[in-house]
């Protein structure tokens, strides 16, 4: 299958520009969000996405894809693409996500993990984060840096692979209608 049908089965799955407009969090960058090369399919686009996607995703902070969509725009890579990765950290994943780079945290800093229980609520964070602010933030920054890192050389390998398949299959059929 070449390149261009594997990016067109990807775009079907991706959100649309209609859905990104109704996000009231990015309603301030206006048109600016819109402009056709940040919605390209390339591998320059596809593979900074993905760096900045992953990235972004293990921020320890709400609504994550604000940097995420500044970052494309100042990067000039896929928006809907890292928006979609941005999506792994969700309300289910976030508490394991955010607790193994805290702990990550400790370790780089040689830091006595300090969260016993964990309550969910208002209270509880505001008396604990300053405690782990440190720690979590340092943990997610390298974890964000170096799976993003994973993901850019990963979106180039697959990207690398599916050109040089498509390219012996092209040759392959242009070698037996020759023959014929």
């Amino acid at each position: 299958m070449p390149l261009e049908l594997c990016s067109m089965k990807l775009k079907d799955r991706l959100p649309s520009r209609e859905q990104l407009s109704q996000f009231r969090s990015l309603k301030f960058l206006g048109e600016v969000m819109f402009e056709p090369n940040l919605w390209h399919f390339n591998r320059y686009s596809m593979s900074v996405g993905a760096f900045v996607g992953v990235f972004c995703c293990l921020l320890p902070m709400p609504f994550q894809m604000i940097p995420c969509v500044l970052l494309c725009i100042v990067l000039h890579c896929n928006i809907p693409f890292s928006i979609s990765l941005v999506w792994i950290s969700n309300p289910i994943t976030m508490p394991p996500i955010f607790y193994f780079t805290y702990r990550l945290g400790t370790l780089m800093l040689d830091r006595p993990n300090t969260i016993t229980s964990i309550k969910l609520s208002v209270e509880w964070l505001s008396q604990q984060l300053a405690a782990v602010w440190q720690p979590l933030i340092l943990g997610s920054l390298v974890c964000g840096l170096s799976l993003g890192s994973l993901a850019f050389v990963v979106v180039r390998l697959y990207w690398r692979w599916k050109i040089s398949r498509y390219w012996i299959k092209r040759k392959s059929r242009r070698s037996k209608s020759t023959r014929i």
